[in-house]
């Protein structure tokens, strides 16, 4: 190839990344909208049937779901059921971090393979990128099994942005945990010297609704290992657990930019006639959203969402990008309102007091249109009730943002707000 040749070359390919880059950036998101506005009441079963065929889920009615806030209650309510593991103990994270917590969750589950138990491991390549393979040792040096989703490799580059943000653990097909926290010491240790240790939760679910967070896992071992989880002994019957109707939405990317956890929030908006309340730790509601929630209001509606304040959050970009986003909504009488003591990591939706949606769902772009996710939806007033309970004392520790204070931010923080524009799509 001569040299004229090969700078066409190379200029059609600069050419070419650079508009794959913008459209990376700047590429609109889908618009969602509900086709009626006429919608099954929320506690029907017309609405429960439609929410089923529209997040291609299956709602199951005998499930028992358990709430534990914070590092200090759900780490050891997570290991005791690693412990107890008779048969298979498959984990999926997103953060797998090294430290003091991840430590002690490979030694119990080395100690369970050791003893004969199937130990499998599903871990980002990204969002645990110093978790070295030396570091997991004594469990894969015991039997067990772990797949890095996504690493950097030639193959990998047209969906490298595509992560795995599930957090799941299925013990023996039975007990599984879902929600926001992955493995990690800043969810149970203080970060910093008098700064307390990440605000969040996990889930404890038996029931019916274990099969589909295993079929959730299974999914992303197949992408990781090239291996089809299929033995019966993984997904055995359940015993009715408790009242809990519930369906997990397990959400992955589509060519179309569609997300089964989009359409699930947005149907839930939709449908609200009293109250949202939203707790999320990146808060950066699409064009459709934001809609949504302002016409919930137009109908009576009362929307409360909770977010990080400034000297909590771990990533000051996407706040800075998140409070550009507060105007409409603040002016159309939506209730904002910043976690002070620590980071606030939740992610939770409550609608009308009856559904709940928990799992790792941000309410931002990555999760809606990039990452796999996975939620588990619940009508069940006494789980709404207690998730709730956690919400008001939150709010009891948090401070309300104002229009008139939203209209009198700082150049200093517009300045940051145009830098985080830029860059929306991306968290």
């Amino acid at each position: 190839m001569d040299s004229n040749a090969f700078l066409v070359v190379a200029v059609i390919a600069i050419v070419a990344q650079s508009f794959l880059l913008f459209l990376a950036l700047f590429e609109p998101g889908l618009a969602y909208k509900i086709s009626t506005h006429d919608a099954a009441p929320i506690d029907s079963e017309d609405f429960k049937r439609v929410l089923e065929a529209a997040t291609d889920a299956r709602m199951t009615e005998d499930n028992r779901v358990e709430v534990f806030a914070n590092g200090e209650n759900y780490y050891p309510a997570a290991l005791a059921a690693i412990r107890n593991a008779r048969e298979s103990i498959h984990l999926e994270a997103y953060i797998f971090q090294k430290g003091r917590v991840a430590r002690e969750y490979v030694e119990a589950l080395a100690e369970r393979a050791r003893a004969g138990v199937e130990v499998r491991l599903v871990i980002d390549a990204i969002g645990s990128f110093a978790t070295w393979d030396s570091f997991l040792e004594p469990l894969t040096d015991a039997g067990g099994r772990v797949a890095w989703y996504n690493p950097l490799r030639w193959q990998t580059l047209a969906r490298f942005n595509n992560r795995t943000h599930r957090e799941l653990l299925i013990v023996d097909g039975r007990v599984g945990f879902t929600g926001g926290a992955g493995v990690a010491d800043h969810w149970r240790y203080p970060p910093k010297k008098g700064k307390p240790r990440w605000r969040d939760n996990l889930f404890r679910v038996e029931g019916d609704a274990v099969a589909q967070l295993q079929a959730t896992f299974a999914e992303n071992w197949l992408e990781a290992s090239g291996e089809i989880i299929a033995d019966p002994k993984y997904f055995p019957p359940c015993e009715s657990a408790g009242g809990v109707h519930a369906l997990v939405v397990s959400s992955s990317p589509t060519a179309g930019g569609s997300t089964r956890a989009r359409i699930l929030f947005q149907m839930l908006l939709a449908s609200a006639r009293e109250s949202i309340q939203i707790t999320t730790p990146y808060f950066l509601p699409d064009r459709s959203a934001r809609a949504e929630m302002i016409r919930a209001i137009e109908r009576g509606v009362r929307v409360r969402i909770l977010v990080p304040g400034k000297k909590g959050t771990d990533h000051q970009l996407t706040r800075n990008s998140s409070r550009r986003l507060y105007g409409d909504l603040l002016k159309a009488g939506a209730q904002i309102y910043e976690y002070q003591p620590t980071m606030i990591h939740a992610k939770t939706l409550v609608i009308d007091g009856l559904w709940s949606v928990v799992g790792t769902t941000n309410f931002d772009n990555r999760s809606f249109g990039l990452n796999d996710e996975v939620n588990l939806a619940a009508f069940d007033e006494p789980l709404a009730s207690r998730i709730s309970e956690d919400f008001r004392r939150d709010l009891a520790e948090s401070r309300q943002v104002s229009y008139d204070e939203w209209r009198r931010r700082s150049i200093f923080e517009r300045a940051h707000e145009v830098f985080g524009w830029l860059l929306e799509r991306q968290q």
